[in-house]
């Protein structure tokens, strides 16, 4: 498969885990804690600068722990027709995808429980941190890992794989037509994997053969189609929403079979240095012994702060996984693809 090309793309089921995160996040229980932190600082706090101002930091760190989404496992439903009912399609290096101005036109309600899709729009930002992480808009350093996969001949068959941060899920998609032996999609919105995610997964299974013969088929309709999905690949998929060590947490805890992943890919998940713990702990936790990490990212991310050698040196000094960067594209912003493998592994 050649996938090659030079830019980018822009465009209800409630559980009880939803239910314990709107707990935690709720204002009430948000109050409650708050008043709780305050009594036990506050008379301490108004004799010193240094106590008000550890006050302020462990108010906020308080509030940065409870707001932690849990995660979940999505259902494939039986009628894959509902998957792609209202869904306009259109296609990238003949992959398809969900055209996303359509989904923000009729995305609301319950198909949209969390909010989001109104919320980036009202807000016009692809990005609003701990609500809405980006997973609706296909980034471009995503067709960078595309082109790698070419390059470097990476194979999939019979691999174990996990799009982590899937958005789109582009990146599993090509892994799973590339004969992975299973494949998983993670994002952070629950809406992301139902609304797009899912969508795009069931588009690119419609009476398709494997990525060997991808050249060989035509383009799909941009308008809906009958949903005949290859069953045998639709089994060998699992998607997941939910913050990354809760999504650990609930594979590790699962009473199905989870074998650690021989492939993770992910694409533009560094931007936020906050949440490199989360992610280098998910990493350590989810990949198999011998496996592969590849990691797609911009060198820098204006305005938040992260990037691709501050990630490196974050993960150099948890000393637990080796890094290289095997792809430098310059065109544009810069950006690298890197590969992670643990220490002393095959």
């Amino acid at each position: 498969m050649d996938f090659r090309f030079n830019f980018a793309v822009d465009e209800n089921e409630n559980s009880e885990a939803d239910a314990h995160f709107l707990l935690l996040c709720s204002p009430e229980h948000k109050q409650e804690s708050r008043e709780k932190s305050r009594g036990t600082a506050s008379l301490a706090a108004k004799s010193s600068p240094k106590l008000a101002a550890a006050e302020h930091q462990d108010e906020a760190a308080l509030k940065k722990n409870l707001c932690v989404k849990a995660a979940k496992e999505h259902s494939i439903p039986q009628d894959l027709n509902k998957v792609l009912e209202n869904k306009v399609m259109e296609t990238v290096l003949d992959l398809s995808y969900v055209k996303l101005s359509v989904v923000e036109m009729t995305c609301s309600g319950d198909a949209d429980s969390e909010g989001i899709v109104s919320k980036s729009v009202s807000s016009h930002s692809d990005l609003i941190p701990g609500v809405y992480e980006g997973g609706l808009k296909i980034w471009e350093c995503t067709f960078d890992l595309m082109d790698y996969f070419s390059e470097a001949e990476i194979e999939f068959t019979n691999k174990t794989v996990l799009d982590l941060g899937c958005g789109a899920g582009l990146l599993g998609i090509v892994a799973l037509q590339g004969e992975a032996a299973r494949v998983h999609f993670q994002d952070y919105n629950s809406t992301v994997i139902d609304e797009i995610t899912l969508p795009n997964v069931v588009a690119n299974c419609v009476n398709e053969g494997s990525g060997k013969d991808r050249k060989a088929s035509k383009p799909p309709s941009k308008r809906p189609r009958k949903a005949e999905s290859s069953p045998d690949m639709l089994n060998r998929c699992r998607f997941f929403s939910g913050e990354w060590s809760q999504v650990s947490q609930l594979l590790l805890n699962s009473n199905k079979s989870c074998l650690k992943y021989d492939i993770i890919l992910t694409s533009e998940t560094i931007y936020n240095p906050d949440y490199y713990s989360a992610l280098h702990d998910t990493l350590a936790q989810l990949l198999d012994r011998n496996g592969r990490v590849y990691l797609a990212s911009k060198v820098h991310y204006f305005g938040v702060g992260g990037g691709i050698y501050l990630f490196e040196k974050f993960i150099e000094d948890k000393n637990v996984f080796r890094t290289s960067m095997v792809k430098t594209i310059d065109q544009g912003l810069q950006r690298c693809i890197m590969e992670i493998a643990f220490k002393n592994s095959c």
